[in-house]
């Protein structure tokens, strides 16, 4: 049996006083898509950059490998360039993560950083440009670009890295529907499937495309975790987790109905 990648005890975070993760404890397997779900404000973003370590935890714990993930492991080079190395965030808002003049030289920053040969970055900026189907804009400045066209810079230069772990933050949110069938397409492709791949969504409708484990999240806590259709049929679950609402209806009797609504998604 391998050991999880991610390894949570106990953890909790806050900002200033608002309880962000409280006491959550999960592991994280090798090779598993997991789909972290939840609405806004649940702590699906917060949790994300934990396991990016752009944040510590207040108290518990994160491993990784069995490496504690802590500040102090940081100011080592050697750990925190093999870390970055293998795991790599997506952003919600590309805006955040897009700071080159042009969209080759935002996919060619990061193996820049990791001092690889010039004829390797070439060659890995291509053939992601490809993956992605942008190579016609590899001389566009990336804020001139369409949200679409964003995201997709923002995923390639992820994964020009070949990252081990891969961390996506609401991938699909603003695109439009073709945009959005695209990139969960990339996805559920990338890495012929074996890749760790760990997404915040609130999109009901996405979950069983990206994932094979689902945890849901309810105001910093596990509200519950397993198989994404045996957690999707549980319509009781999906409420009181505000993942669902009700829509009311009148009926010409003047009656008036309310039943569960979910927004699906449709490709």
């Amino acid at each position: 049996m391998t050991g999880a990648v991610f390894q949570l005890a106990d953890v909790s975070y806050r900002y200033d006083s608002v309880v962000a993760l409280d006491h959550i404890s999960l592991a994280i397997e090798p090779g598993k898509r997991t789909a972290l779900l939840g609405p806004n404000g649940s702590g699906k973003s917060t949790l994300l950059r934990l396991l990016d370590a752009l944040h510590y935890p207040d108290s518990g714990s994160i491993a990784f490998h069995g490496e504690p993930l802590h500040r102090t492991r940081f100011d080592q080079d050697g750990f925190a360039i093999d870390f970055r190395r293998r795991v790599g965030l997506v952003f919600q808002n590309p805006d955040v993560q897009l700071f080159n003049p042009t969209v080759f030289d935002e996919v060619a920053f990061g193996p820049l950083q990791f001092r690889m040969p010039r004829e390797e970055i070439v060659r890995r900026v291509s053939e992601t440009l490809d993956l992605m189907e942008i190579g016609h804009l590899k001389g566009r400045p990336p804020h001139r670009l369409s949200g679409g066209e964003k995201k997709r810079v923002a995923l390639a230069s992820v994964l020009v890295l070949d990252p081990e772990v891969l961390l996506l933050d609401e991938p699909t949110a603003g695109l439009d529907p073709r945009s959005e069938s695209q990139i969960i397409d990339m996805l559920i492709a990338w890495g012929d499937g074996n890749k760790t791949v760990i997404t915040a969504t609130h999109d009901l409708g996405l979950v069983e495309d990206i994932a094979d484990y689902c945890v849901i999240l309810q105001e910093g806590k596990i509200a519950a975790e397993g198989d994404p259709g045996d957690l999707l049929r549980d319509r009781a679950l999906l409420g009181r987790a505000n993942l669902i609402h009700a829509h009311r209806h009148r009926h010409a009797s003047g009656e008036v109905h309310s039943h569960p609504h979910t927004h699906p998604h449709h490709h």
